[in-house]
């Protein structure tokens, strides 16, 4: 170290210090000579040089008590930097510890007692100076990669590097130095050389056990001094600063503190600190405060809201309780039943990213949180005891996420904390004592689940699996083996799931012993387990696939992966025929009742979608051709509702495209002629296979939306098509973060290997004639109708299709011409049967539509004629249903058809029941709080349609429905739905009354669908429908509709039916859920939410607190406005932000966006008046945090909690976005117009609830925006302004700790 005085003046010094050591000088005078002596000669205290030459002075030769207690006195008088002899004291003393421990000893007595005094330094006009020699002295910078320029960062590090020296040295003091991961000295240097002769000579025998002695004390007193370092307020914060800025470091220390904590005989022996308490406050999740709080905030809320367990009460979620705080997970899971939304991202990702964002927001247990999603799907299986007949999945989808997907969630969790234990304990030693508390949540969240009996009942579909599996309990605890028996007894849901949990190993069978849990055997029911097991046993022994193996391994499901595995063996190695067999079985019973093994199912049948070349294979042809009748299996299979949704829910629906798409382009290719017969004499042809491949890979784009649907601007809606494109660009992705599994050798399976043909990304370039079809669907969408050449091989087909589809109509005669010329088709030698391959076809289809509505429009043909035809078209080749829907949806659109009389002549008539489905339309509005006058309008006019929609339900109503039409309808369907809602009203209830006519049974469910269409022809329906879910679910008016709340009132209990036959009122959030994809204007929808969320604020307040409660009244944490109510007031509030929330985050990621960057700044900046102005106080401040809890939980939804979300990317922007914003508020750039409470509880909420839920997400954020929006805070609540910083990373580390030494010392 450089001095820049005269030598002399040290010299005076160093002799001063000799001569008071010899003199045993009172060190107080002694302070205070040298104190005057550097005075006079102008040295700034405290020196950096006075430190330097008093530590050289003391080692070696001076190292005496006397020096020691003159060390002592110049940290009192603050001669010297604190900061800079501790380092140069640690340097010095901690290496030689065990030949000098009494020097070690009197190093912790200073430490010990100056231990709040080392952030005094950073306060000193040459801190600068200070900061920079200590940096070198310790290495700060290079040992935390962080460099200690600025004040706060330093006093972290040296803070930090300190406690991590005693750390070390205490270690490796009682021989545990090899079990920590670095297993060698990080924080100590090497010893300084020295001459022990020379101060230690005499008697060394004499003093060793001394020594001795002395070394055991020191390990004890370095452990009680970490012990002090996190037990003090000021330290321990600063030091857990380094938790949040430097996780690497922090990992690190952590994992000696455990092996200190599992191994050190010293920490037993301190009788200031136990294991206990050293872990506790080490432990990530310790709560660090910062300085007593000023005013309410939203962790005080939370504090006030929080409740008990869930009691089995809440089953059904009557009321606002706090069981209704998992109101998401309900919507999330009936959200995922609708069949009109295609699933891209699996149920297990949505519904694992929004049980982490619940539970960090409801502040809950692992176990409250398990028990809440179990509830949630309970509740989805228990609405569907009643279903409506109809083309939407049933209980079988139900059941699979209950039985599925949630125990894939928890595997997922569970295995999520394995990973992230294994990589905290490097070191071998305590693992088990650390590991599986989600695993152990689980458990006591079973145990307590069979308490909630209202919703175990089990439907009556799986009753008999649910005595299976109690019966299988019973057997494991009276040992009594299968073969030797059979059992009488009666289960119900529970034992389900328990089974469900055990056979994915969440569970073991211990679970079979918990109390209650198996019951006595029931006398009305008398099951025998052995056949239900029968099949597969035998199958799995060696047995043939007889036909009546075959029967029991269809209808019931597999048990194990080993046996689906052998299943697909055969299916990809087997004969012609046992490859059909083998389809068939994955296809049964497996596929919709194997919860345990489902989703290896789907991925078989995946796979065998895309079967792999055989090496021996040589053929021209594509080898798909060889897999002809197990394609064809597999797609009329996989085709119904149920199965389809299965496939969605496992989120395969980009490989499952993937694999469609080959068959298409292949079997698309193939003439009309080209066909296969099986040996039981049934003929497949190559349409047949294409078309059900393109009715299923249509089903998973949902490509049939009209194009005024679209959107509004540059705005998709919500339920917007997908594309082939988008669809191959996920196929993809999931390859390559996939590929790592594939190439494991020790993982591969049958399976694994047939995945072969996956491992490339596949382009739509791959497929050219499915390209072509689909450029055209798009032009037939963009524009009308052109380009047809007289003479081409597309109008040859033309006329072709034209000769044949009408020439038994009209005996030969036929009017209708191809539009390129003006002689009609006559079809003379020419219609017996094109033969053209289906692309062909296809590409053809629109310009044979075209003639024909063409030709009916001007009389040249009857519409029965034209049904015919177009029926003709159909059968001939299924395929083109797509493109006939493709057609009339765009001519629809463009409205340039007259509209033709629904009068039961020319076309069918709906006035048999027209009047019936209108008053059942209105009933159903009625009961959700909607009043539409609209409806009336026109009702005594004639029925009418226009010719295109009228063409299309004419054709749609000759199918039979049953399960040979079952595929076809299932996409023809939501086509014709999506058509007449385009249309002007009362087009919809016309096509509903036409198909109740034709499908009696399915009247409630076409009702229902034609109700739904109210709302994309009247925003005020929207509106009311919106306001109505709040209504229910806070229970705030005491409306028919609320049902005293909850999630009951908003989703209901299923559909049922009254005393009269008449289906009971359908929920608000039913009604919603199925209705706002349509919407066009989904962006309006951001403004009608925050205002009925506003208003449900001031509800709340009107109806639930009384009046001499509403003003506050000052109490110990600030505002009360009476204990009981206020907890009732905020949990209201906060289901109430829960449902906007999940409302807002349904809209897609675009609303989300635009509410953060557009709606809310907007509504701020606005001035806003309460409705009762006695009241607004209390509205004013519970609106802001009924904000805050809106838009946080809103974007915590979208965007995950953590990275591993897929929207996780958008989250920084949005964030910097809306932090700005404040920013700019504090600084006083931005004028706010609402209320001053209700900005001031926005602000201190959403960052407190962003500290406290979504701590990570700080570190996406620019430092600068984070110091501007915390010293805007600290005139309102310095803890939180302090939190702040402390969540915001390395980047905020040192204004926190400089904030922490100016506001706590």
């Amino acid at each position: 170290m450089s001095v820049n005085l005269s030598p002399a003046i040290w010299e005076s010094v160093l002799e001063l210090t000799k001569t008071a050591e010899a003199n045993q000088s009172d060190p107080t005078m002694w302070a205070i000579e040298v104190s005057t002596t550097l005075n006079s000669a102008g040295v700034a205290l405290p020196s950096q040089e006075l430190a330097t030459l008093l530590v050289s002075h003391i080692f070696w030769d001076h190292n005496v008590s006397i020096t020691w207690k003159f060390l002592e006195k110049a940290l009192s008088f603050r001669i010297v930097p604190h900061v800079l002899l501790f380092a140069l004291l640690s340097t010095r003393v901690i290496p030689n510890r065990r030949s000098q421990p009494a020097a070690f000893r009197l190093y912790m007595e200073l430490l010990k007692r100056h231990v709040t005094e080392l952030t005094s330094d950073i306060k000193s006009p040459n801190n600068q100076t200070i900061i920079s020699t200590v940096d070198k002295v310790l290495q700060l910078s290079k040992l935390f990669d962080v460099p200690a320029t600025e004040p706060g960062v330093f006093i972290v590090e040296f803070t930090f590097s300190i406690v991590c020296q005693l750390l070390e040295a205490s270690i490796d003091d009682e021989g545990l130095l090899g079990f920590t991961p670095e297993k060698k000295f990080k924080w100590i240097s090497e010893p300084h050389c020295m001459d022990l002769d020379s101060h230690d000579s005499f008697g060394v025998e004499k003093n060793a056990k001394h020594h001795k002695r002395l070394q055991s004390a020191n390990t004890v007193m370095a452990i009680d001094l970490i012990g002090q370092f996190l037990q003090n307020k000021v330290t321990c914060t600063i030091i857990h600063l380094a938790r949040k800025s430097m996780p690497a470091n922090w990992k690190g220390f952590t994992q000696c503190i455990q092996v200190l904590v599992m191994k050190s005989s010293a920490l037993r022996k301190s009788q200031v600190l136990t294991p206990e308490a050293l872990i506790q406050l080490t432990s990530d999740t310790r709560k660090v405060t910062y300085q007593k709080r000023k005013t309410l905030c939203m962790e005080n809320l939370h504090e006030v809201t929080t409740y008990g367990p869930l009691d089995s009460s809440a089953g059904l979620c009557h009321g606002t309780s706090y069981s209704s705080l998992w109101l998401p997970l309900d919507l999330v899971l009936e959200d995922a039943m609708d069949l009109s939304q295609v699933h891209v991202t699996s149920a297990i990702e949505i519904l694992t990213g929004s049980l982490k964002t619940l539970r960090a927001f409801n502040g809950t247990t692992w176990k409250d949180s398990f028990l809440g999603l179990w509830m949630a799907a309970l509740r989805l299986v228990q609405r569907e005891r009643n279903p409506i007949e109809g083309p939407v999945p049933h209980l079988g989808t139900r059941l699979s996420m209950l039985l599925s997907i949630v125990p894939l969630v928890l595997a997922h969790l569970i295995k999520e904390e394995e990973i992230a234990l294994d990589a905290q304990m490097d070191c071998s030693i305590g693992k088990e004592q650390f590991r599986g508390k989600r695993s152990r949540d689980l458990v006591f969240c079973l145990q307590s689940l069979g308490d909630y009996q209202a919703l175990l009942n089990p439907p009556e579909s799986v009753v008999s699996a649910a005595n299976q599996a109690a019966a299988k309990a019973m057997m494991f605890v009276s040992g009594i083996k299968v073969e030797e028996t059979t059992i009488n007894c009666s289960g119900n849901l529970h034992h389900l799931v328990v089974e469900a949990c055990i056979t994915r190993n969440l569970l073991d069978t211990s679970a079979y012993l918990w109390p209650g849990y198996v019951k006595g055997p029931s006398e009305q029911i008398c099951l025998s387990v052995p056949a239900q097991a029968s099949g597969w046993s035998s199958f799995m022994k060696g047995s043939p696939l007889t036909p009546t193996v075959i029967n029991a391994l269809v209808s019931s499901p597999a048990s194990s992966l080993t046996e689906l595995e052998k299943i697909y063996e055969i299916a990809v190695q087997g004969s012609d025929d046992d490859k059909i067999t083998a389809a068939t079985i994955l296809c049964g019973a497996s596929l919709v009742w194997g919860w345990n093994i489902q989703e290896h199912t789907v991925n078989f049948i995946t796979r065998l979608l895309c079967p792999p070349v055989t090496t021996n294979y040589s053929g021209n042809e594509s080898h798909l051709i060889r897999y002809a009748p197990m394609l064809n299996v597999i797609l009329l299979a996989i085709s119904s509702v149920d199965c389809i949704q299965i496939f969605f829910l496992h989120g395969v629906v980009p490989q499952l495209a993937g694999s469609l798409m080959p068959i298409c382009e292949v079997f698309g290719s193939c003439l009309a002629n080209v066909t296969w017969t099986l040996t039981t004499g049934e003929e497949i042809s190559a349409y047949a296979i294409f078309s059900n491949a393109f009715a299923v890979l249509l089903m998973l784009w949902r490509f049939n939306s009209i194009p005024l649907e679209h959107g509004v601007g540059d705005v998709p809606r919500v339920g917007s098509q997908l594309t082939p494109e988008y669809l191959l660009i996920l196929r993809n992705s999931h390859i390559v973060s996939s590929k790592s599994i594939w190439n494991d050798k020790n993982n591969r399976t049958p399976a694994t290997d047939a995945s072969s043909l996956l491992s490339q990304p596949v382009y739509v370039a791959s497929f050219p004639k499915l390209k072509v079809w689909y450029r055209q669907h798009l032009a037939c969408i963009a524009s009308p109708l052109s380009g047809l050449i007289h003479g081409t091989p597309v109008h040859q087909i033309v006329d072709e299709l034209l000769c044949m589809m009408f020439k038994k109509i009209t005996g030969g005669k036929q009017p209708v011409t191809s539009g390129c010329s003006a002689s009609s088709v006559t079809g003379e030698g020419t219609c017996s049967g094109p033969n053209f391959a289906a692309w062909d076809v296809l590409e053809a289809v629109p310009y044979v539509v075209d003639a024909a509505l063409t030709a009916c429009s001007h009389g040249r043909l009857s519409p029965r004629e034209l049904c015919t035809g177009l029926k003709n078209l159909a059968d001939f080749l299924p395929a083109s249903l797509a493109t006939i829907v493709s057609y009339f949806s765009a001519e629809v659109s463009r409205g340039v058809w007259k509209d033709v009389m629904m009068n039961g002549v020319d076309w069918p008539s709906p006035a048999a029941n027209l009047s019936t489905v209108e008053e059942q339309i209105k009933k159903i509005l009625a009961a959700t709080g909607v009043d539409i006058h609209s409806l009336d309008a026109g009702r005594n006019s004639p029925a009418t349609l226009p010719l295109p929609l009228a063409a299309f339900v004419s054709l749609t109503i000759t199918y039979k429905i049953d399960k040979a039409s079952q595929h076809f309808l299932n996409l023809a369907g939501p086509a014709l739905e999506s058509l007449a809602a385009g249309c002007p009203w009362p087009c919809m209830p016309i096509v509903a009354s036409l198909w109740a006519q034709k499908a009696r049974r399915w009247s409630d469910f076409l009702v229902f669908s034609a109700s739904r269409t109210v709302f994309l022809h009247n925003k005020d329906a929207v509106v009311q429908l919106l306001r109505s879910c709040f209504t229910a679910t806070l229970d705030l008016k005491g409306t028919a509709i609320s049902s005293n709340g909850g999630v009951g009132a908003l989703l209901g209990h299923g559909f049922g039916y009254n005393s009269d036959g008449e289906i009971k009122p359908v929920a608000p959030g039913i009604l919603y859920l199925r209705i706002y994809r349509s919407i066009r204007d989904i962006m309006s929808m951001r403004e009608e939410i925050v205002a009925a969320l506003m208003q449900s604020v001031s509800d709340i307040v009107c109806n639930g607190l009384p009046k001499h409660l509403r003003k506050p009244k000052k109490a110990k944490f600030g505002m009360r406005y009476g204990q009981i109510s206020l907890a009732t007031a905020l949990t209201k509030v906060k289901v109430a932000a829960s449902l906007a929330a999940c409302l807002i985050w349904f809209g897609g990621l675009a609303l989300v966006k635009s509410l953060v960057k557009e709606t809310l700044p907007s509504w701020f900046i606005c001035v806003h008046r309460a409705p009762h102005e006695e009241d607004s106080g209390i509205v004013a401040t519970l609106s802001g945090y009924a904000l805050a809890y809106f838009s946080l939980l809103c974007g915590s939804l979208a965007f995950g909690m953590d990275s591993s979300s897929s929207t996780s990317k958008h989250r920084r922007k949005i964030l910097q976005y809306h932090l700005e914003f404040i920013a700019c508020a504090f600084d006083g750039k931005i004028t706010v117009g609402c209320h001053p409470a209700t900005w001031h509880a926005y602000v201190t909420g959403f960052v407190s609830l962003m500290v406290r839920c979504g701590p990570t997400w700080l570190f996406e954020v620019d430092a600068e925006v984070l110091k501007r929006v915390s010293n805007g805070l600290r005139h309102w609540n310095e803890e939180l302004a302090l939190a702040l910083l402390v969540a915001g990373g390395v980047g905020t580390m040192g204004a926190a700790a400089e904030l922490i030494t100016q506001t706590q010392t």
